[in-house]
């Protein structure tokens, strides 16, 4: 099941005189990344290197920022599809320290930072949602209120006319099922429309 982060985590590690700053926090969407990824350049002038992934579905990325192909960007974004997660930047910062650390130093030097970060941040389970809408009697609005909010869904609307029609976004693996509920007690009385 894929998960997201509730909040930003964080990691430093000095390996070889070299500092890594590494950072993991929820993400939505490559603009978003690169803004952070550009707030970071600016606080850290005297860096040589930015890193960077996302996994964020089609916006996804992996950056080396100068470090030798593969060797940062990729393994940093493996680390996070490892762990299923989705909606997440992870950042490192690199302070040069004079010694080169080679292809693999670099690759297990962006991997630790990244899955050190990961141990502290906390994670929550992501649900695919769905919005549901109906149409009913004003003598059934109490009802439907109260079995949406006994579902736990998040009511967004409600609109008074004729009828009245409340729109409402819960987990999509619970909705046939809750449909099926309100059909019964609503006994015929609820019209379904599209959200």
């Amino acid at each position: 099941m894929p998960q997201t982060l509730a909040a930003p985590a964080h990691s430093e590690l000095i390996i070889k005189k070299s500092r890594f700053i590494g950072c993991v926090q929820p993400m939505t969407d490559r603009a978003s990344a690169q803004l952070v990824v550009d707030r970071l350049r600016r606080e850290h002038p005297g860096a040589a290197h930015v890193c960077w992934a996302l996994l964020a579905g089609g916006q996804s990325a992996a950056v080396d920022d100068g470090e030798p192909s593969g060797t940062a960007g990729r393994p940093m974004f493996d680390v996070l599809r490892h762990q299923e997660l989705e909606g997440v930047l992870a950042t490192v910062v690199r302070y040069f320290g004079g010694v080169k650390l080679g292809a693999g130093g670099l690759v297990r030097a962006y991997t630790d930072c990244v899955a050190q970060a990961l141990l502290d941040a906390p994670k929550i389970r992501l649900q695919r949602m769905t919005d549901l809408r109906c149409s009913v009697p004003y003598a059934l609005e109490g009802m439907m209120r109260r079995e949406i909010a006994a579902a736990q869904a998040e009511l967004v609307e409600v609109v008074h006319g004729s009828l009245v029609t409340l729109l409402w976004r819960m987990p999509e693996d619970a909705s046939a099922a809750f449909v099926q509920h309100l059909n019964d007690i609503g006994q015929g009385r609820l019209g379904w429309l599209d959200a």
